[in-house]
C-alpha cells in the first residue's frame, strides 16, 4: 500500500509520524473520509469544503492548495490500483512545544490513505441492529460540525455497539435528544415525513446526510428537522442512518426492540446508489 505523506508517496511501512505530533498527543487535527468509485471520490467538493472550514476554525493552515489535494488523491488511487475504495485525509497541526498551547506548532502535516470499501448492493440497503450508548454529546457544540481527530465519545459508543453485537450505537445529547450514531447521521420517518435532527443539537453536518436530504427533495418526500427522544424514536415508521463509507443503512431494531420498516428507505438507498454511479461514471 502506498500512502501520501506531506507531499511524498511512500510505502505504508515508511509512513510514520512523530510521537510529538499534536494529532497523536491531543487529537489536534481533522480528517475526512469519502467513498471512491471508478477512481473518483464521490462529492469531493463537499468533503473538501467541510475540511477547509474545519481547518480555518481550528486555525490550522492546509499545506497544499485545493487543486493539488485533488491531484494527489487521484495519483494515490492510481498508484494503489484501488478505483473502488475509501479515501481518508488527515490533517495535524504538526509538532510544537509541550503543552496545549498551539503556539509554535507552525508546520502542519497532511496524510492521505486508501482503505477497502464495503461490498455494495444497489437494490437492498444494509440492515443493522442498534443500541443506545450511555455516553452523551454536548448540545450546541460548534466543534461537532467538523471531523476532528478527537472522537472519544464516538469511540466509546462504538465499543458499546461492538460489545452488544450491534451495527451501530446512537448517542443522545445533554438535552436528552437522540442526535446521531457513532459514525453516521440519524433519520426517521414520521407520518410519511423524513426527519433528521438539526445541526444545533450537536451533530456532524454529514456530507451523506446532505445528499440524503437532496434525494428526498428530488423524489418529492417531505423532510423536516426535529428533535426526538428515545421513546419517540422507537415509535417511528422507519429509521435509517447515512454515512459516506456505506451510504444508506436501514435500522431493524433498537436496544432489542423491533423497529418499523418503511418502503421509503429502500427507495432512498436505490436513488443514492444511482446518484453515486451517475456522478462517478467514466468520461
Amino acid at each position: 500500500m502506498t500512502v501520501f505523506l506531506n507531499g511524498q508517496f511512500v510505502p505504508e511501512k515508511e509512513a510514520v509520524v512523530s510521537i510529538f505530533d499534536r494529532a497523536f498527543l491531543y487529537g489536534d487535527g481533522l480528517f475526512e473520509t469519502m467513498l471512491v468509485v471508478n477512481g473518483k471520490p464521490f462529492r469531493w467538493e463537499q468533503h473538501l469544503e467541510r475540511f477547509l472550514r474545519g481547518a480555518e476554525f481550528l486555525k490550522i493552515k492546509v499545506p497544499f492548495p485545493s487543486r493539488a489535494l485533488r491531484d494527489f488523491a487521484g495519483q494515490l488511487i492510481a498508484k494503489n490500483q484501488m478505483p473502488d475504495s475509501l479515501l481518508r485525509l488527515t490533517l495535524s497541526r504538526g509538532i510544537g512545544p509541550r503543552g496545549y498551547s498551539p503556539k509554535g506548532a507552525d508546520r502542519p502535516f497532511l496524510a492521505m490513505s486508501l482503505h477497502p470499501a464495503a461490498p455494495f448492493d444497489s437494490q437492498t440497503p444494509p440492515r443493522w441492529r442498534l443500541v443506545t450508548s450511555s455516553f452523551r454529546l454536548p448540545a450546541n457544540e460548534p466543534l461537532a460540525e467538523f471531523k476532528t481527530c478527537n472522537k472519544l465519545p464516538q469511540i466509546l459508543a462504538r465499543a458499546q455497539a461492538d460489545a452488544a453485537g450491534a451495527g451501530e450505537a446512537l448517542l443522545l445529547n445533554t438535552d436528552g435528544f437522540v442526535v446521531e450514531a457513532s459514525s453516521s447521521n440519524l433519520f426517521w420517518i414520521e407520518s410519511g415525513t423524513v426527519c433528521t435532527p438539526p445541526l444545533a443539537n450537536g451533530i456532524l453536518a454529514g456530507v451523506t446526510r446532505a445528499v440524503a436530504l437532496e434525494i428526498c427533495q428530488r423524489l418529492g418526500f417531505a423532510i423536516r428537522e426535529a428533535s426526538i427522544t428515545p421513546d419517540q424514536l422507537r415509535l417511528a415508521e422507519g429509521l435509517f442512518l447515512s454515512l459516506s463509507s456505506v451510504g444508506i443503512v436501514e435500522a431493524v431494531s433498537l436496544d432489542g426492540h423491533a423497529l418499523g420498516q418503511s418502503a421509503l428507505v429502500a427507495k432512498l438507498h436505490s436513488a443514492y446508489a444511482d446518484l453515486v454511479r451517475k456522478e462517478t461514471e467514466s468520461e
